[in-house]
C-alpha cells in the first residue's frame, strides 16, 4: 500500500485529467521515475508560466501522449524537484497533502509541505 506524507493510505490526486507517473490518478513512484512525480499540486498560472520558462510546458496539449494540457486549477502530480525549484522563487502551487506521496519527505520537510496545503 502506498502512503502519503502523514503515513496514511495515499488518496487519488486527479483522474480528469489523468495524472501520475503511471497515469492512474495517484502520485506514486518507482526507481525508473527519474522525476519523482510525488507532489499532488493544484497548478496555478504562476507555476505553469514558471515551469514553461524552465523548459517544461505543461499547458500545451500533446495528443499522442494523451496529455490535454493543464489549466490553472487542475490537479497534477509534479516532480518534487520542480516543485522545490518553484518554491524557492515564490511560484510553488498549493498541494493536496493527503495525495502527496511519502517519498516527498526525502526532499522536503513536512512543515514546508504543510505551508502549501490546498484548502
Amino acid at each position: 500500500m502506498e502512503l502519503n506524507i502523514f503515513g496514511k493510505p495515499l488518496i487519488s490526486c486527479c483522474t480528469n485529467p489523468m495524472t501520475g507517473y503511471f497515469r492512474d490518478g495517484f502520485c506514486r513512484t518507482v526507481s525508473e521515475d527519474t522525476g519523482t512525480h510525488t507532489v499532488c499540486a493544484v497548478v496555478t498560472e504562476a507555476f505553469l508560466g514558471y515551469s514553461a520558462s524552465r523548459g517544461n510546458d505543461l499547458m500545451t496539449p500533446i495528443p499522442h501522449w494523451n496529455f490535454p494540457g493543464l489549466q490553472p486549477g487542475d490537479k497534477w502530480c509534479l516532480c518534487v524537484s520542480r516543485w522545490l525549484e518553484a518554491e524557492k522563487v515564490g511560484k510553488a502551487p498549493p498541494i493536496v497533502l493527503e495525495a502527496t506521496h511519502q517519498k516527498s519527505l526525502q526532499y522536503a520537510s513536512l512543515e514546508l509541505l504543510q505551508q502549501y496545503a490546498y484548502v
